[in-house]
């Protein structure tokens, strides 16, 4: 029988390697995480079919929403259709809180990231546990926000202990808990897939400051 999820505390401490490996242990092993970002806590996984499939079935995920990834640098993903407004966007505000949609023609990654018009989010997070996680796993993670449908975000790991277990989930998720997150909006999620970058939601990155980047760039 499930014993529920794991918590990996390490609110008295710096997460470094050694104190995040049982999380990347886990990850390795086919489990998932929820996991400190710049914004909020994410539930998230590797970027394979498993991983992907189990996160989408912990969150209920509609299937019209697909889950975004995180990567270590643009180089990762550089299979996916870069546009030259995406290029310029990732190389002023990478890391950070901008998440770039761009197209996945080669179906580099799985189904329930890869949307169903082909295209994927993408972000390079500037939360050192995030890059950690990622050095540890040596590829992209998924990640969609800690809570349960229609609740708020998770800002700190006992807010996302308590949403995975309203979602009853079992020993398939490890809860890394490096405290309360200080208050941030999502982040901004620009469309890049067309001729000019579209802004689909605005968050930590106002458009004003993407309009010194782009100037063309459309709001919403």
């Amino acid at each position: 029988m499930s014993q529920g999820p794991a918590r990996l505390d390490l609110r008295a401490t710096v997460p470094d390697r050694p104190a995040l490996a049982p999380a990347v242990e886990h990850l390795l092993r086919g489990g998932i995480l929820a996991y400190p970002t710049e914004t909020v806590y994410g539930f998230g996984g590797r970027c394979d079919p498993h991983g992907v499939g189990l996160v989408r079935r912990v969150k209920r995920r509609e299937e019209a929403k697909p889950l975004l990834v995180l990567v270590r640098h643009a180089d990762e993903v550089a299979g996916l259709r870069w546009t030259e407004g995406a290029r310029e966007l990732a190389r002023i505000f990478w890391p950070g809180s901008l998440t770039l949609v761009l197209e996945d023609p080669d179906g580099i990654f799985p189904v329930g990231v890869r949307s169903g018009t082909g295209t994927v989010a993408v972000r390079v997070s500037p939360h050192p546990v995030v890059g950690l996680l990622l050095e540890g796993v040596d590829g992209p993670l998924t990640s969609t926000s800690a809570n349960a449908p229609g609740r708020p975000a998770a800002r700190s790991g006992e807010e996302a202990l308590a949403a995975a277990v309203s979602l009853d989930v079992g020993d398939e998720m490890m809860v890394v808990d490096v405290g309360l997150l200080p208050a941030s909006p999502s982040s901004t999620l620009v469309d890049c897939t067309g001729p000019e970058p579209v802004v689909v939601r605005e968050g930590t990155v106002p458009l004003h400051r993407l309009r010194c980047a782009l100037p063309g760039i459309h709001g919403v």
